[in-house]
């Protein structure tokens, strides 16, 4: 087992295949930041999919068991389904995350390149809040259809909602009542700091327990154990048993303690936080001739010095550092 500084394995891999998304979520890419003058990254500066391979494959060998697939939005990186197939072989619990937008068209050929689940973010039902969130006028029936495509894929879906204060906590009880009763686990979370382009302030975060109050005023629910150590959600279920949702609490409830998670960033930097200041260039070690032996060095030394615990430690000072951005770390 690979261990860090706090005894934390490092079991869980984040991949962002690309810096680029169809939505300019206010909690990630603001579009007054990410605008018409923005340098997106060339497609040069990202990973090829060879290299994200030997990468994975390393990072298995030193523990991985899990890989998540993100993006910004990882389905508009052309030819994905070619990483998912050459992923899929390494035995791992493969998932990706998405915005629904093109999963109409993509979740048949995922699904059958190897994609074991995917999570869908859909932060309302309501189009007027939802389009306040996507920024982009993007119709939440749309972002439906994508769920019931990956459905009849034969994907296991998950359903992520951000809620922000003033925006869309009028959304909490009303996608507890869509999703209860279907197969799909919902999943609220707290508006983070990630990144220091979407103005966080505090006073816009809705504490997790404030979301499960909500819900359970009306649809009583009980609460569930992990599933596994190192598990982001706090789980509930509906105690008639037609369904569960989580909560995910990084501000009000941090979960510091029992992180797992390491990411590679779409320009190929490791971060061993979500709310990183710098990260290490794999890329220019992967470019510059190293062995797999040398990257697995590399990252073993790398994760046996983290000591990171944002979340535990964040304060006035620690918001105001310039962290890395959501659209190039993904979840």
């Amino acid at each position: 087992m690979r261990a860090d500084t706090l005894g934390r394995p490092l079991r869980d891999l984040r991949i962002s295949v690309t810096d680029r998304c169809n939505f300019r979520c206010v909690y990630c890419m603001p579009k007054e930041v990410f605008g018409r003058d923005y340098r997106f990254l060339e497609r040069r500066e990202l990973l090829t999919f060879e290299e994200l391979e030997r990468l994975a494959r390393v990072f298995v060998a030193e523990g991985v068991e899990k890989i998540r697939i993100t993006g910004g939005e990882p389905l508009l990186r052309r030819d994905l389904e070619r990483l998912i197939a050459s992923l899929a072989a390494l035995d791992v619990d493969l998932t990706l995350t998405t915005n629904g937008s093109l999963l109409p068209k993509k979740a048949q050929t995922l699904a059958d390149a190897g994609l074991r689940r995917v999570t869908v973010s859909l932060d309302s039902l309501d189009d007027e809040a939802f389009s306040s969130m996507n920024d982009v006028d993007f119709p939440v029936q749309r972002v439906l259809e994508g769920i019931e495509a990956a459905t009849r894929a034969g994907l296991p879906v998950k359903v992520n909602a951000v809620i922000k204060r003033g925006v869309n906590e009028d959304a909490v009880l009303e996608l507890a009542r869509h999703f209860k009763g279907t197969p799909h686990v919902l999943r609220f979370i707290e508006y983070m700091d990630v990144g220091h382009t979407n103005g966080w302030r505090l006073d816009e975060v809705v504490p997790a327990a404030e979301i499960v109050q909500t819900i359970h005023s009306t649809l009583p629910l009980e609460p569930l154990e992990p599933s596994y150590r190192g598990e982001v959600a706090r789980r509930w279920r509906y105690r008639d048993g037609t369904g569960e949702i989580g909560v995910i609490a990084s501000v009000t409830q941090p979960f510091c303690g029992d992180c797992t998670r390491a990411r590679i960033s779409a320009e190929g930097k490791l971060y061993t936080c979500l709310f990183s200041i710098r990260g290490h260039d794999l890329r220019a070690l992967i470019r510059n001739g190293a062995s797999d032996d040398e990257l697995g060095d590399a990252l073993a030394a790398i994760w046996s010095r983290r000591t990171d615990r944002y979340s535990e430690i964040r304060s006035q000072r620690t918001v105001e550092l310039p962290k890395v951005e959501m659209s190039y770390i993904g979840g």
